[in-house]
Formats: C-alpha cells, structure tokens, sequence
C-alpha cells in the first residue's frame, strides 16, 4: 500500500484486522442464515457470533503452515468459538468468503471516495462562483483563442466531477455482489436461499451466476472509474501548472509560509501539489490495465487475479483518496491573479476578436472566404508589425468599406464575447440542484 498517502479512514478499510473482521461477519451471516433453514444448530450460529474472534498474529503464525490466508483464518477463529466451530465455514469455499467481503470492503472504500468528491465539488463550486466573470484568454493548441472566464474553466471540472460521481456510483452498485454457491458455482453443499439470505443481511446483491469466484469484470469497471476520477484530477492540475507558468502567472497552486521550492533556488515557488497528482493518476491508469488482466482467469477460476488485487485495490483507493484531499486543499488555497489574465488577454493586440469581425463582415453581405481574408491578412499584420489589431482593421479600406468604426469597435466588445456565461452556470449549477 502507498502508506505514506494513507488517511485514516481508508487506511482503515484496507487493514489486515479491517479485513478479517470483514471475513468474520460474512462467516456470521452465513452460520446464521444455515441456522435459519435448519442446516446447522441455532446454538453453533450463536457461538460463532459471540465468540467468533481472531487475533492477527496468531493467523500469520498458522499460515506460515498451511500457506492458505482463509484456512489460517477459519483455524484461528475456531480456537476461540470452540466446539461449535465444527459448524464454521460449513459447506463453502474459501472465495464465498473473499469475494463477498472484498465486495463489503469495496463498498465501503467507494463511500469515502464519493464523500471526497463532494468535497472537491463544494471547492471547485465555490471558486467558479468567485470568478464566474473574471475574463481571461481561451486556449487551444496552447495558442491564444477567444475571451472566456476563469469562473468557465472551473465550471467545466464542476461539471466533470459530477460524471465522475456518477461513474463511482455505478461501480459500486456493479461490485455490489456476494456469492456463497461453492467451488464452482453450482450450490452443491448450499441450497441458492443461504446465498440469497446472506447477502440480504449484509446488504449485497446476489450474483446471478458465478464460478468459483464473483467475475473480475466487475472490479474491473471498478478500478476503471477510479482511473477516470484520477484522469480527471490530472487534466485539473495540469491545467494549474500551465497556468502558473512564469510567462503565464495567472494562477498559483498555494504556498505556505516556511515552504521550500528548491534546494538551489530560494526564489522558487513549484506546483508540486498539482505534480504530485499528475504523477499518481499515472500509477491508477497502470492499475486499471492491471484490473483488465485480472478478467481473463483459467477455466472456473486461478489465482492470478488474486496477488494482483491485493496490491491495485488498496493503493487505487488510497492513493484516489490521497489526490482528491490534496486537490481539495489546492482549489481552496490557489492563488488567482485577475489583472494577470487581463494582461494576457490583452497580450495578443486584439486579434483574439477575429472571429467576431469575421461574423460581422458576412452579416454585411461578404462572401466567407473573402471576409476571413480580409480577417487574417491583419491579424497576420498585427502579429509580425505588433501593431493593434482594431487600428489596422480601421485603416483597411476594404474592411472599413463594409464596417464602420463603431461597428468595429462593438466586435472588440468584451461583454458580448461573456454574455452567455450566467446561461452556462445555470445549466451546470441548477442540474446539480435538481439532482439533490
């Protein structure tokens, strides 16, 4: 596991003890269930529900012998129920448990995630509002494009978040499964009604059919929406990173009083947060590949898939956790600098208005490709003269044939380039409002 990202309550979910008190309440359940239709005595359920324990270190010891987790775990917990042990694990094999419990712990790392991302959402909500009219320059292909706003940009990740909820959503709802139909998936020690009780009680769907495991297809549409989530946070923070560029300087991930950026440099400020994230999201779309390998197993069941999940489970998780947290503290703290972004936007003498001139020039009556050359041979002007491009459009005669100097002034309006942007923060905002 990556410990050092580890927040307690994930940390917690993924812990040895975690998941053995996980196994032990799935052996419960069944022991009940088995007691319910009469398989087993009521008195053997009662005593693995109230003497049913373990202690970690004992279960190591065993499987230094037996090198099988769930026998260790069956042996142990034994030693304390006592003679009513002999009922303990009746007529299932050892993935009934595994693969309920993983679905049990899966769920429960899921939960955080989602609170998680509600955290980042109320951040990034937050600052969209804030900036909601702060104009900035557009770009594409890392070329100035049009006017926008940076409240726009933020409203987007708003926006993507949401999809990514709802593919969280999904997912766990898709992992949401148990399984106690033997070592093929026939119910030949079981009738299917245990199955059917027992994830009842622990709140599990039943899997419709299975081999000797829940399929891997499930847990890898799982790790795949936690990749998703993490590419997002990716595009999130790279965004931050260019935008913090020296040239640039429109926004800056925070920095704290006594932070160090180099060890060469005092007079560094990197946005090591934002690179930290980039760099995790590199480690869970390897674990997804990983999770896609894991679909493929021998006939009704190897254990390949198993070493493999022990590692991509935890750490996708933890480290998910990790990004989300540290991205939420960045959203809050960053740094925006208006004057900066005007200064920017500006940067390019007008030509960021072209299209704006072009529309008004074939609203007028020219033909397009006419129009867009008399556009671009003055933005082309303005680029290499470093000339203002609204001064070169009203000394073309051509242009100013067409256009007069008002009309010309009106295509450099900043406000008609932004009068949409309450529209698009309705759509987003009031989407999210209606869904609650």
């Amino acid at each position: 596991m990556i410990q050092r990202y580890t927040h307690p309550e994930m940390g917690r979910i993924w812990s040895e003890p975690h998941k053995y008190q996980t196994w032990l309440l799935v052996e419960t359940a069944a022991a009940e269930a088995m007691a319910d239709a009469g398989i087993i005595p009521a008195e053997a359920a009662r005593d693995i529900r109230t003497r049913g324990a373990f202690d970690v270190a004992r279960i190591e010891e065993i499987e230094q012998t037996t090198q099988h987790d769930v026998i260790a775990f069956t042996t142990a917990v034994a030693e304390k129920v006592g003679p009513s042990a002999r009922w303990l694990h009746f007529g299932m094999t050892s993935s009934d448990v595994i693969d309920t419990a993983l679905a049990l712990l899966m769920r429960e790392a899921c939960d955080v995630i989602l609170n998680d991302i509600s955290a980042l959402s109320d951040a990034v909500r937050d600052r969209a509002i804030e900036h909601r009219f702060t104009p900035m320059i557009g770009r594409t292909h890392g070329v100035h494009a049009e006017p926008m706003t940076f409240g726009l940009k933020l409203a987007l990740w708003f926006a993507e978040l949401e999809r990514n909820v709802e593919r969280v959503r999904r997912a766990r709802a898709v992992v949401n499964v148990g399984k106690i139909s033997g070592a093929v998936g026939t119910f030949a020690h079981l009738e299917p009604a245990i199955e059917a009780d027992v994830c009842r009680r622990l709140g599990l769907d039943a899997e419709s059919v299975a081999s000797q495991v829940v399929q891997r297809d499930r847990h890898a549409e799982l790790v795949a929406a936690l990749a998703i989530t993490a590419a997002s946070l990716e595009k999130f923070a790279l965004a931050i990173r260019g935008l913090q560029k020296t040239e640039i300087g429109e926004v800056e991930e925070p920095f704290s009083k006594g932070q160090k950026g180099s060890s060469a440099m005092p007079h560094k400020r990197n946005p090591i947060g934002c690179e930290q994230i980039v760099g995790l999201a590199r480690l869970l779309r390897g674990n997804a590949q990983a999770a896609l390998e894991n679909v493929a197993l021998w006939h009704e069941r190897d254990i390949s898939h198993s070493s493999v999940e022990r590692v991509i489970l935890p750490d996708s998780f933890i480290a998910l956790d990790h990004m989300l947290r540290r991205f939420t503290r960045i959203v809050r703290g960053m740094v925006v600098y208006p004057e900066r972004m005007l200064e920017n936007l500006n940067r390019s003498r007008g030509v960021v208005f072209s299209g704006t001139v072009l529309l008004e020039l074939a609203r007028r009556g020219v033909a397009r490709e006419q129009a867009y050359e008399w556009v671009q041979r003055n933005a082309m002007r303005s680029f290499t003269e470093q000339t203002p491009f609204k001064a070169l459009l009203l000394g073309d005669a051509d242009v100013a044939r067409v256009l007069s100097p008002a009309d010309i002034e009106r295509a450099f309006d900043l406000t008609q380039q932004l009068k949409h942007i309450d529209h698009i923060f309705d759509r987003v905002f009031r989407t999210v409002h209606a869904k609650v």
